[in-house]
């Protein structure tokens, strides 16, 4: 089968276009029939994908600025399948939502939030780096809009704050890589930003280290993990609820996967020497976000400092430099932003029937008569602490295995992030459901649209956590590669080729 995919990658973008031409009584529609494409082409890829395969598949690859050695490079393996659907997933119902929603300015609002799917998808299929940082840095612009022209509160300054943390680490990541394209250029030769073309370049340790550390910056920043994360907490609060939905599931998981897609492969010998201080910097993420979320009254914050701790989760994987670690880390980046996405849309209904209240306190009472809200709310509640029998479980699970195999300590430290995780969302539920019914609180069930929105990303969270192995098997080749080639080139078993050049690495289980 033929699949390209640039159609998928600006399909977003055209509706919106269209949608903005045709006018603000159609285009609404016309970017929700773009996502719903963009899902039904997703799903075509996810079905056609060969899941014994390591390398790179459906590739675009294309010149685009040859003098500066930038590619049009596309592509689709284990490690960014699920999340180009998770995109393409998250933004459906989030749409769908949105276009029963009066908002001002209906243009430019729905052309943001396609624009915001195609930077999204690009930086998620870019297998250029320039390429990945247009996308990256574009990522920004829709967001911008989105919160500072349709949030609320104090908006003005939880978008400065969102911009101002946002495009510091992107500066400091475009200087890493643009040290890193020129440094890792051989004597004659022409520079490249080809991510497969940098894996089989070669820089000094030293240099690899605080490039890495410039990356690491920007992504920390963009996942968001402690102590970068102070754009959060005004952020969360004045962002509309679809909007909120998209930032917490899916483009957090942008940054965490830079590290699996770019850092570990490409600069393996600086991964390895900053990756005690990245498991510490995961570790406190997970304490700091879990401690915080029980203190918090605002349900949206509780959502918000959880996500801390779940990204550090997903790091802690990531640089356990373990196969399992590895391994559960790209399944709880999928598992997180599909309990997130209707999560926040929970909140969104609850709002709604408590007059905007999103308090804790002023909350209660609303499963006596709204019975199929709190099933959906339950079950989603139950994947975000990772009851057995869950996809979190699974994926968490994994992690510590990762963890406890060599960072014994840190694994330990870490798992009291899943006790925590257990108290802090049963009281969000209990309080919001349950206890005696708040104040501002009208109690009735759940709308058919809603449940449209709702409903799907339930049974696809109940789907994974009954056959998890669906996802793994299809990510386990390229996730298991990419540890693979930072373990062998780091320390004293980098191998390197005559001229400085790394040599070529077997595939896994292969004996060179």
């Amino acid at each position: 089968m033929t699949i390209h995919l640039s159609i998928v990658l600006f399909l977003p973008l055209a509706a919106g276009l269209v949608g903005a031409a045709l006018g603000a009584r159609l285009v609404r529609w016309v970017v929700l029939a773009g996502t719903v494409l963009v899902l039904a082409y997703a799903l075509v890829i996810l079905v056609d994908f060969d899941a014994g395969s390591a390398g790179l598949q459906y590739v675009t690859d294309d010149e685009w600025i040859s003098e500066l050695g930038i590619r049009y490079e596309l592509g689709v393996d284990g490690l960014n399948l699920f999340m180009i659907v998770l995109t393409a997933v998250a933004w459906v119902p989030c749409t769908l939502v949105a276009c029963f929603r009066e908002h001002e300015r209906p243009r430019l609002f729905f052309f943001n939030v396609a624009l915001a799917e195609t930077a999204v998808l690009g930086a998620f299929m870019a297998q250029d780096l320039a390429l990945f940082i247009v996308f990256f840095d574009l990522m920004l612009v829709p967001f911008y809009f989105l919160i500072g022209g349709w949030g609320q509160g104090d908006r003005v300054r939880a978008t400065t704050k969102f911009v101002i943390y946002t495009l510091a680490g992107s500066l400091l990541m475009l200087a890493g890589a643009v040290a890193l394209g020129v440094l890792s250029t051989p004597d004659g030769g022409q520079i490249s930003f080809s991510l497969a073309e940098l894996e089989q370049r070669s820089v000094s340790e030293g240099t690899q280290q605080w490039i890495v550390l410039l990356f690491a910056l920007a992504f920390f920043v963009k996942a968001p993990l402690f102590p970068l994360h102070g754009w959060v907490p005004d952020t969360y609060r004045s962002t509309p609820i679809v909007v909120l939905a998209l930032l917490s599931g899916v483009l957090s998981k942008v940054g965490v996967y830079g590290f699996l897609r770019i850092v570990l492969p490409v600069m393996p010998e600086g991964s390895q020497h900053w990756q005690e201080l990245f498991i510490i910097v995961a570790v406190f993420s997970i304490l700091y976000g879990s401690v915080l979320a029980f203190s918090q009254d605002n349900v949206r914050l509780v959502v918000a400092y959880s996500s801390i701790a779940q990204l550090g989760f997903i790091v802690l994987g990531i640089f356990a430099l373990d196969d399992k670690g590895a391994q559960g880390a790209v399944f709880q980046m999928l598992n997180h932003g599909l309990v997130v996405v209707p999560l926040f849309l929970i909140i969104g209904v609850i709002a709604l029937r408590a007059n905007g209240s999103e308090s804790v306190a002023r909350l209660g009472g609303m499963a006596f008569r709204a019975p199929v809200l709190a099933a959906l709310f339950l079950l989603v509640t139950f994947a975000t602490l990772a009851m057995p029998g869950s996809a979190n479980f699974v994926g968490e699970l994994l992690v510590l295995f990762g963890a406890f195999e060599d960072k014994l300590v840190y694994g330990l430290v870490a798992s009291v992030g899943v006790v925590l995780a257990g108290v802090y969302m049963i009281r969000v539920f209990q309080r919001t459901m349950h206890n005696r019914e708040g104040p501002p609180v009208e109690s009735r069930d759940v709308g058919g649209l809603d449940l449209a929105a709702i409903a799907p990303l339930v049974a696809v969270i109940v789907a994974l956590g009954v056959y998890p192995h669906f996802v793994v098997e299809r990510t386990e080749a390229a996730t298991v590669q990419k540890i693979e080639q930072a373990r062998a080139f780091g320390g004293e078993q980098e191998a390197r080729a005559p001229g400085g050049q790394r040599t070529s690495l077997p595939p896994p289980g292969d004996e060179p």
